[in-house]
C-alpha cells in the first residue's frame, strides 16, 4: 500500500523535458541516452522510470531509429548510453542492429549499456552475446547490484564472461532504507564487486519517484556510509555518492569536505580518521 501513495513524481529527473525526440534524453553536452527497451527481467520497486517500464507502447523501432538519427545529426555527442528498461532483454539480432548503427557514427567514441541482467537473469549473458558485444569496443557496461546477496555463482559467472570479453564493468547502486543502508553492508558489496572485476561507480540517493518514500534514507546516512568507505577500504571500492537532481539538474556528487581551513600559507585538512594535517600552499624552502 505504501507504493500507492501519491507523494513523489512520475518523472523525477524531468527526462521528458530533455527529450528532443522520443527515445532520446540529451541532458549533458557530449552524452545522450537512447531508450531501447520497456522490459526488465524483474521490476525494481524504486525504479525511476516506472512511468515507462512494462509499457510496450513507450518504445517502438521507429522511435529507436529516430533516436539514432538524432545522435548522427548532433556531432557533439561522443558517448551514447543504451538504456531502458533493460537493453540486454532484446534478442541478439536486434541488439546488434542497434549497436552497429551507433558504431557507424564517426563522432561516437564510446558506447555504454546500463543493465541489471547480470543480477536478475544471468543466464542471458551467453558466450554468443559476449562475442557480439566484443565486436563494438570501446563498449562499457554498468551493472546494478544493490546487496551482497545478489552476488551469486550465476551472477559471478555472468560478470566473468563479460570481463573476459574485454568489457569494462561498473556498478550503480541505489541507497535503499532497510536494504543496504548500513556501512557494513555497503562495504561488503563494494569489496565483493571488485572480486567480480566490477568497479563501483555510483551510489545514488534514491530518486523522488512516486510511491518510494519508504525507501529513501536521510542524506546524512549516505554521507556516513561514504565516510566509512573512504580510507577504510581500497580506493577502487569507493564510488561516487550522487543525487540525480529533481527537475533535470543532472548528477551532483555529494562529497564530504576535508578542508577545515586555509590561508595564504597553508591548508588544514582532515583525514579519514578525523586527524588534522597541515599542508603548505607553497613549496617550503630549504633550511626553513
Amino acid at each position: 500500500s505504501r507504493e500507492l501513495h501519491s507523494t513523489g513524481l512520475s518523472d523525477p529527473l524531468s527526462e521528458e523535458k530533455d527529450s528532443p525526440v522520443r527515445c532520446i534524453c540529451h541532458r549533458y553536452p557530449d552524452r545522450a541516452l537512447l531508450y531501447v527497451s520497456a522490459m526488465c527481467a524483474m521490476y525494481c520497486r524504486f525504479c525511476t522510470r516506472k512511468r515507462k517500464v512494462g509499457d510496450p507502447r513507450s518504445v517502438h523501432w521507429d522511435n529507436i531509429q529516430a533516436g539514432i538519427e538524432y545522435i548522427r545529426e548532433h556531432e557533439e555527442i561522443r558517448d551514447v548510453i543504451i538504456s531502458g528498461g533493460d537493453p540486454l532483454l532484446l534478442d541478439d539480432m536486434r541488439l546488434k542492429r542497434i549497436i552497429s548503427k551507433i558504431r557507424l557514427i564517426p563522432h561516437v567514441e564510446i558506447i555504454r549499456i546500463g543493465t541489471r541482467v547480470p543480477v536478475t537473469l544471468p543466464q542471458r549473458i551467453t558466450p554468443s552475446l559476449c562475442h557480439l558485444l566484443s565486436e563494438f569496443h570501446p563498449l562499457f557496461i554498468n551493472t546494478h547490484f544493490n546487496h551482497p546477496w545478489e552476488i551469486t555463482p550465476q551472477s559471478r559467472q555472468a560478470c566473468a564472461r563479460l570481463a573476459d570479453a574485454g568489457i569494462p564493468l561498473g556498478n550503480q547502486s541505489v541507497l535503499l532504507k532497510g536494504v543496504n543502508d548500513s556501512p557494513q553492508v555497503m562495504r561488503e558489496l563494494m569489496q565483493k564487486l571488485l572480486t567480480l572485476r566490477v568497479k563501483p561507480y555510483y551510489i545514488y540517493q534514491a530518486d523522488l519517484v512516486k510511491g518510494t518514500d519508504h525507501f529513501r534514507t536521510p542524506l546524512q546516512q549516505g554521507l556516513d556510509i561514504m565516510a566509512s568507505l573512504r580510507g577504510f577500504t581500497s580506493g577502487l571500492a569507493v564510488p561516487h555518492f550522487v543525487i540525480d537532481a529533481p527537475g533535470g539538474g543532472g548528477k551532483i556528487a555529494i562529497i564530504p569536505d576535508p578542508v577545515v581551513s586555509y590561508d595564504a600559507n597553508e591548508i588544514c585538512l582532515k583525514n579519514f580518521e578525523g586527524a588534522l594535517y597541515h599542508y603548505p600552499t607553497s613549496a617550503p624552502k630549504e633550511n626553513q
